[in-house]
């Protein structure tokens, strides 16, 4: 970002347009000098922080709005400055001229994630906790909620320092044997240091494996519905949504493109794909098409639910098709139909398979059992807890590194070597552990980062 951190700057807080009302939000050593100049029935120079008050803005003799001004002084605010918040009414012509009037009074234009930046450089918040601040703007179900607020409190910043105060008490012990190097002593006892690095080696995989549970969480899931034609892809799409969201008809080839909707279920999102039927021969050129981009989504997808008719397909024709398939990260069979034929018959059908999921997507019978296979399959009996799940692809490489560091630290505890090379992978992994949290970092890491926050946080 390159600017200077002695400004004060202002911009938008609430999503832009037509509104109840607007927030703008201003940071820096002149907020409340500025604002004081616009609102000149209250000397907010002389009020308490965090205090509420009313009144007209104006510049010079022009009335801008009727607004609530909220008043929090540093270090007890967001960013550690001096803050105040405008709300004003929500009309974007409102709220621009209150903009420009506080740049004209000395304020600048705040950069993306300007103001969560500096939380971060005043010591508000580590980087995990500004991250998670994105994190949890950007929230779209009820599991990446729990997780944005979970790093927002602190919950992975924690298990960081844990991690880090340990390590660096040991490595404090290596250090001071380097000064005593000439009378051979050792001040760190191995074998309680072997411990450590196997215990933390142990916690830094955990948090690694839960990556996997971290991506569904933040990004959901990728579903592609596939099958034959008039298996009941389409049907099952509309009953999973409760709507009428694709054409159903008894004609082969109906559905020629995929549709995309999205499903909320205990809070994860899956990404509903309905593709167009699978078959071996069509002249039908539109339909060869919709074929074609069905495979390149099964290719794609986080979890695949192969469609079948119960009692019109063979046991012997399903495996086929799905061994001839792509390598899946997750398949669910579905029997579909069940409706029209006698169960019994059905399960001895099928009685060699033990995840099939039987199902009439027409009548709604047992899609509730399938949404529980589905949250199942992805979760891979992972139970979502208060424990830390790393969502961020920029944790989970620097944490490698850590396991990596750890790895080498253990082998030279293995090889015996000297404390003098042990203390430089305990400094790598330290300097990996500082990086994730932002006790060591770059100005263009920083940048990077906050470039990718909205403007008014």
């Amino acid at each position: 970002m390159n600017n200077s951190w002695s400004d004060t700057i202002v911009a938008l807080a609430t999503p832009p347009g037509v509104g109840a009302i607007g927030v703008i939000r201003l940071s820096g050593t002149k907020a409340i000098e500025i604002v004081d100049v616009l609102l000149p029935s209250k000397d907010l120079k002389a009020q308490k922080t965090h205090t509420l008050h009313v009144g007209l803005l104006k510049e010079g003799e022009q009335v801008l709005d009727e607004v609530v001004i909220s008043l929090y002084r540093g270090p007890r605010s967001y960013t550690g400055e001096d803050v105040i918040e405008i709300s004003c009414h929500g009309s974007p012509f409102v709220q621009q001229q209150v903009i420009d009037a506080c740049i004209r009074a000395g304020a600048r234009l705040a950069k993306p994630g300007e103001f969560t930046q500096r939380a971060f450089l005043n010591g508000k918040l580590d980087l995990t906790q500004a991250e998670a601040v994105a994190d949890l703007i950007s929230a779209n179900s009820k599991a990446s909620q729990k997780s944005a607020l979970h790093n927002i409190r602190g919950g992975f910043s924690n298990d960081l320092k844990a991690l880090r105060e340990r390590l660096i008490r040991f490595s404090a012990m290596i250090e001071l044997e380097l000064d005593f190097s000439q009378e051979d002593v050792e001040f760190a006892d191995r074998k309680e240091f072997y411990a450590l690095i196997s215990e933390l080696n142990s916690s830094t995989a955990q948090l690694l494996n839960s990556f996997s549970l971290g991506n569904v969480i933040k990004n959901g899931v990728s579903v592609a519905i596939v099958g034959k034609p008039n298996a009941g892809k389409s049907t099952l799409l509309n009953s999973l949504l409760n709507e009428n969201r694709a054409i159903v008809s008894e004609i082969p080839g109906t559905t020629r493109d995929t549709i995309e909707e999205v499903l909320n279920i205990d809070g994860i999102l899956f990404r509903l794909i309905d593709t167009a039927g699978i078959r071996e021969h069509t002249h039908d050129i539109i339909e060869s098409a919709g074929i074609e981009r069905s495979l390149e989504k099964i290719q794609s997808a986080d979890l695949v639910l192969y469609v079948f008719d119960a009692g019109q397909d063979s046991p012997q024709e399903l495996d086929q098709l799905t061994a001839q398939g792509p390598q899946l990260t997750a398949l669910l069979r579905v029997a579909n139909k069940i409706d029209q034929y006698d169960s019994t018959t059905i399960h001895q059908k099928w009685q060699h398979l033990d995840d099939v999921v039987f199902i009439s997507a027409k009548n709604n019978i047992h899609t509730e059992v399938l949404k529980e296979k589905m949250v199942d399959a992805v979760l891979k009996g992972q139970v979502q807890t208060e424990n830390t799940v790393i969502t961020n692809a920029r944790h989970y490489h620097a944490l490698k590194q850590v396991l990596t560091s750890l790895n080498d630290i253990r082998s030279g505890l293995d090889n015996k070597l000297p404390g003098d090379l042990l203390a430089l992978d305990i400094r790598r992994c330290l300097h990996y552990l500082g990086e994730i949290t932002g006790e060591v970092s770059n100005e263009d890491m920083l940048d990077y980062i906050f470039s990718k926050f909205c403007i008014g946080k």
